[in-house]
């Protein structure tokens, strides 16, 4: 499973993004997809999650601002980012989850950054 994400950018505090993954290859195994992100000096963290039944997980500290989203025709996911803010700036990469490999598909990540 290879994963392109692209999207990332500049944004002032209040703006939006939006993010996208594509996969293609073996996608017949993958569960899930995901988004993770790591800001500089901290570990890598969960963003949100959409399984392909389309349940949806999010960070806590994401909820209610960021939106995650599959088109299965076109095999690829979306973060649609609102209200962003300073402490969302990190690099954000995409994953994909299957029963052998878990969260062992990765995509490059894609540079997020939020002025204030």
């Amino acid at each position: 499973v290879q994963l392109q994400a692209s999207g990332g950018g500049l944004v002032q505090t209040g703006g939006s993004l939006r993010l996208s993954c594509a996969a293609s290859g073996r996608i017949e195994s993958i569960n899930a997809m995901g988004w993770y992100r790591q800001a500089p000096g901290k570990q890598r963290e969960l963003v949100a999650f959409i399984t392909n039944g389309g349940s949806t997980t999010y960070a806590d500290s994401v909820k209610g601002r960021f939106t995650i989203s599959r088109d299965n025709a076109k095999n690829t996911m979306y973060l649609q980012m609102n209200s962003l803010k300073p402490e969302d700036t990190a690099i954000y990469s995409c994953a994909a989850r299957s029963g052998f490999l878990g969260w062992g598909y990765w995509g490059q990540g894609t540079l997020v950054t939020v002025s204030s």
